[in-house]
């Protein structure tokens, strides 16, 4: 730019000049040379990642899903006491009226004088005429508060962006620690004009939020319950790192009739790297998965320990929005107070028993039982919590004899809210795409989340549904990508819809994960889906012998297949049948044992006999697995039956935008 001119985004403000990044609505100030996440500078004097836009287009459209919803019940709550406190007065003033059908005799018993006394006039009657309960309850309409705290707000953008652009808000809190951030935050306000709405503290954000709590807790009524006047409707937490050291505070000073929790963590080298084990125990209290699916391994973690220090305080959570993006994780979580609720947890917590070094098996495995037992009449059953049978997977590896390790304990229950997340894709169509600049991926996102739900088996029992609904737990937690199964065994990658559409011949769902392109979640257990990649092997990508190692995990699934090792096979079948022969007595023809072992050669040469009979008997009956096994064929028919005819076609996964992209240095406290 020639001479002294000014540059169009340059503002000036008490004697210095700034200039302005904008984002959605909101514009924060930045001192000029300084360097920000778009300069890719070494030493971050103001923090903000665009990167991040996506985060905090989320948030303030989630938000506002949330808070239309819980504004309108609790609307609907008033109106149902303020209608039923009518009522009730009503009935009072009925009471204290004469009988209406007093008789002439009653009446002049009454003295004439002092009824004509007490016979109010008509302008007082005017006066005294009680309101309709109806315009009674619009003039005591209380307005509805909104409160959210910003409890690391860096530079202020998150805070201004919910002032801006949720129109229910009533106030927000930006807190930071540095005094340095505070100050830039009040000049952002200033700049945006907002000072009507949101409020800047500086301090730590536990002792913000400890303190709040501290002053409800000082303030019980009669009947001993704590107020409410210094919770949160929202409470967003957003640091630079893990966002565990917030979550005690965090559960306790949100409200707790569904107040909503918005965290985020950026350390996914902690909840979904296995380099940092004792790191993420001591954060989160789990142990990360190794392997295809460790991002979904690392929202369950991170879900666990919100849920376990929300429930030591009779706090139960439930999941709206949970999702892994990019490098961090972003999670929606309504917290209530229940402390029956809380008795479902243990059933809801698993641990897993990977096959991380080897095939990437897993097998799940709950802390305790939630079963419905009929009650002592039989006509109901409620849920009682017992000790869960265990082991469920050996030391070694069932597909291929590899080790097995223990993850977790994590989340096991479902991770979104399929009505919470139609109700956001709701808000994108009316959405202002110059404020929201990610909304096409955003979309893209939701839907997959959305589609990846696979319910488990129904309730059969006569129990509450509300019960039913908190016994819940996820039956298919993780997803598997082919590509990483043909690696496996050495072979090339089926197409995704012909995987899929092998798993749906054999009568599975299948759908996707938002966390990974190419995943594939699915009812299959892991020895339908070996077979399924074995049978690809089969039909259309031969392997060559010579390059599969011996004794390693292909080498076993393979040789399971009979597709390697069929000379070590025969001498091992031969040898086995010379010791049968040498061990086997000298049986007695027409015995009772000689039919016993007839038949029992015979039901092992043809497992399917029985099935055959029953299906050739009545045809409505579904056929087998077995049966479907022999007429799988990868052709193109097998493809087209996965595709989804007219699906539209969404930003589901997100390229990387530029070289060296991801997570930017932390910002100097300068």
């Amino acid at each position: 730019m020639a001479g002294d001119a000014i540059p169009a985004n340059t503002v000036e403000h008490d004697g210095k000049e700034y200039r302005t990044v904008t984002e959605g609505k909101a514009t924060i100030l930045v001192p000029q040379g300084a360097k920000v996440g778009e300069d890719r500078g070494e030493v971050q004097q103001v923090f903000y990642n665009p990167i991040q836009q996506y985060n905090r287009d989320l948030s303030v459209l989630a938000i506002k899903t949330y808070g239309e919803d819980i504004l309108e019940k609790r609307r609907e709550q008033y109106d149902a006491r303020m209608a039923k406190q009518g009522k009730k007065r009503k009935r009072d003033d009925d009471a204290q009226k004469p009988a209406e059908n007093t008789t002439e005799t009653e009446k002049s018993t009454v003295p004439a004088q002092s009824h004509v006394s007490e016979q109010p006039k008509p302008e007082d009657l005017a006066q005294s005429k009680p309101e309709a309960p109806e315009k009674q309850q619009q003039s005591k309409s209380p307005k509805a508060q909104f409160k959210i705290l910003d409890a690391l707000s860096a530079s202020g953008l998150r805070a201004l962006r919910y002032a801006h652009e949720l129109p229910f808000v009533t106030s927000v809190k930006a807190n930071d620690l540095s005094d340095s951030a505070a100050e830039t935050i009040k000049m952002n306000v200033t700049h945006n004009g907002l000072q009507d709405k949101v409020t800047v503290t500086q301090g730590d954000a536990l002792a913000h939020m400890y303190r709040a709590i501290a002053d409800d807790l000082s303030h019980r009524d009669r009947l001993g319950n704590t107020g409410k006047a210094n919770k949160f409707d929202v409470i967003d937490l957003d640091p630079y790192g893990t966002a565990a050291p917030f979550f005690d505070a965090a559960v306790q000073a949100v409200r707790d009739d569904g107040g909503l929790l918005c965290i985020t963590c950026t350390d996914s080298a902690v909840w979904a790297g296995h380099s940092y084990c004792e790191k993420t125990y001591a954060l989160y209290g789990g142990i990360p998965i190794k392997g295809m699916h460790s991002h979904e391994g690392g929202l369950r973690l991170v879900l666990n320990a919100v849920a376990t220090s929300a429930s030591r305080y009779g706090l139960t959570i439930e999941p709206l929005l949970s999702l892994s993006i990019d490098f961090y994780t972003k999670f929606f979580i309504r917290v209530t107070k229940s402390p029956q609720s809380v008795k479902f947890l243990a059933a809801k917590t698993m641990l897993i028993y990977s096959c991380d070094y080897g095939c990437g098996a897993w097998e799940t495995q709950p802390l305790l039982r939630s079963k419905p037992t009929p009650n002592k009449k039989g006509s109901a059953a409620y849920y009682k919590h017992t000790m869960a049978l265990g082991p469920t997977a050996d030391r070694f590896c069932q597909h291929c004899g590899s080790k097995m390790h223990i993850n977790g304990p994590m989340y096991g229950g479902h991770i979104h809210s399929k009505e919470f997340i139609q109700r956001l894709l709701k808000q994108i169509p009316e959405a202002d795409r110059s404020v929201y600049g990610t909304l096409p991926r955003l979309e893209g996102m939701l839907r997959t989340a959305l589609e990846e739900y696979l319910p488990g088996p129904e309730v059969t029992e006569p129990v509450d549904p509300k019960d039913a609904q908190l016994a819940t737990i996820d039956h298919y937690p993780f997803f598997v990508i082919p590509s990483k199964l043909a690696n496996v065994v050495s072979c090339s990658t089926p197409s995704e819809d012909m995987f899929r559409g092998a798993l749906m011949h054999l009568g599975y769902r299948t759908t996707r994960s938002h966390c990974r392109p190419g995943s594939i979640k699915t009812d299959a257990p892991w020895s339908t889906i070996w077979w399924v990649m074995t049978e690809w092997i089969r039909q259309k990508s031969p392997i060559k012998e010579a390059n599969i190692k011996k004794m390693s995990p292909a080498w076993r699934i393979l040789k399971d297949a009979g597709l390697v090792g069929r000379e070590e096979t025969k001498f091992e079948e031969t040898k086995s049948e010379e010791t049968k022969s040498e061990e086997v007595p000298i049986k007695i023809e027409g015995t009772e044992m000689e039919g016993v072992e007839h038949q029992q050669t015979s039901s092992e040469a043809n497992p399917s006999n029985e099935t055959a009979a029953v299906s050739n008997g009545n045809e409505d009956i579904a056929p087998s697995e077995s049966d479907l096994r022999k007429t799988l064929v990868f052709n193109d028919a097998l493809a087209r039956l996965a595709r989804r005819h007219g699906e539209q076609k969404y930003v589901r996964y997100q390229m990387n935008p530029r070289e060296n992209w991801g997570p930017i240095t932390k910002a100097s406290s300068k």
